[in-house]
């Protein structure tokens, strides 16, 4: 255990009014104007994630520079660029993507677009992963200040299993309590009570109590042009025979996946229906949400009468469903090559337009079993 000290001096204005207010109160302007924190702590025990919490001017910021030095927030990104771009030279692109993945930015449009253009969530998430490659110890501050409430908590819980799962370091600095459950720290400093806590034994098995609801129900294509901005292939929906569901907390609609009818109907036969387009909001992801709102709805459409498959080239959707060998059986895997037939007229034309057409892409073929 060390000791740390932290004192915190503002200067006293001496104005008519200023008096006057603290005369008003009988208040110790001098007395009012210093803050310290004493804090006993054990930082140099390995661990994966800290918390530093308390109010703002409670001392957290300069409590984490005499802990980890003057410098442990210097850090520059270009906002103009993308993120991908902005990695160190040695890592190769499969270093920057389960980088970001792993962080909760899974979205590759988001990868491509200039920093500045993403939502206060996704800024986050990818300041977390630049910083993660270039520092050993990475500190945030005012880590989820500025994104809402829900966002935060799976901000959070997606950056403790990344740096538990790869032995990264990680301390957050927050004013907000309602975070810790989903970091589940090693240990907590609270500036607010001079309180430090070790949890280093308490983590692994610890559950957290709190739960966030989120409801499924049937929509309309509509919402599709919200979320086709944040999936890998076309922005185009399947034609034809489709149903479509959204993932909604509260009234904000957070994920969109469609049921479409690829393969002919032959009479006295069951109607086979694919899901595809499957999206969850980048800001949600992290809580497991994909996994729940594909096998919800393909039970549902089950229930309704349908064959239900899919064939798609996701490898985070691969992995999903090999965890639920239960429910589904993996049919082929293939390569899908471009075509040697050259095609004419109003093909060709349809073909060279079709921004979805990918050439040598592994695919993905599944049953749902129930």
């Amino acid at each position: 255990m060390q000791n740390y000290r932290v004192r915190l001096e503002s200067p006293v204005a001496t104005s008519f009014r200023c008096q006057k207010a603290a005369d008003s109160l009988d208040i110790d302007a001098t007395k009012k104007s210093i803050h310290e924190l004493s804090i006993n702590a054990d930082i140099t025990t390995p661990f994966n994630v800290g918390v530093i919490v308390g109010a703002s001017g409670s001392g957290k910021t300069t409590l984490a520079k005499q802990i980890f030095g003057d410098d442990v927030f210097d850090f520059e990104y270009d906002a103009s660029k993308p993120v991908i771009e902005q990695f160190p030279d040695d890592f190769s692109y499969e270093d920057c993507a389960k980088l970001l993945s792993g962080i909760g930015l899974t979205s590759v449009p988001c990868w491509i677009r200039p920093i500045y253009t993403l939502s206060n969530g996704q800024t986050a998430r990818a300041i977390a992963a630049l910083q993660m490659a270039s520092k050993d110890v990475f500190v945030v501050d005012e880590w989820t200040s500025v994104v809402d409430r829900t966002v935060a908590k799976a901000m959070s819980n997606c950056l403790q299993k990344f740096a538990r799962k790869n032995n990264k370091t990680v301390i957050a600095l927050s004013c907000h309590y309602d975070v810790f459950e989903w970091l589940n720290p090693d240990w907590v400093i609270d500036c607010n009570k001079a309180e430090y806590i070790d949890r280093r034994s308490l983590c692994q098995s610890y559950e957290r109590q709190e739960r966030l609801e989120f409801t499924i129900r049937e929509c309309d294509n509509k919402s599709w042009r919200y979320f086709s901005k944040y999936h890998y292939l076309s922005d185009k929906l399947a034609g034809g025979y489709a149903k479509y569901f959204g993932l909604f907390h509260n009234s904000e609609q957070v994920g969109f996946i469609a049921y479409s009818n690829y393969v002919p109907h032959k009479k006295g036969t069951v109607k086979q229906m694919h899901f595809n387009r499957v999206v969850i909001h980048p800001d949600y992801v992290g809580l497991g949400l994909g996994q729940y709102f594909i096998n919800i709805t393909a039970k549902e459409m089950m229930q309704r009468g349908y064959d239900v498959r899919s064939k798609f080239s996701s490898v985070p959707t691969h992995k999903i469903l090999q965890r639920n060998p239960d429910l589904w059986v993996l049919l082929k895997v293939a390569r899908q090559v471009a075509s040697k037939v050259k095609l004419t007229g109003t093909m060709a034309k349809s073909r060279k337009n079709d921004s979805g057409f990918r050439k040598s892409v592994k695919t993905y073929s599944y049953k749902y079993i129930g």
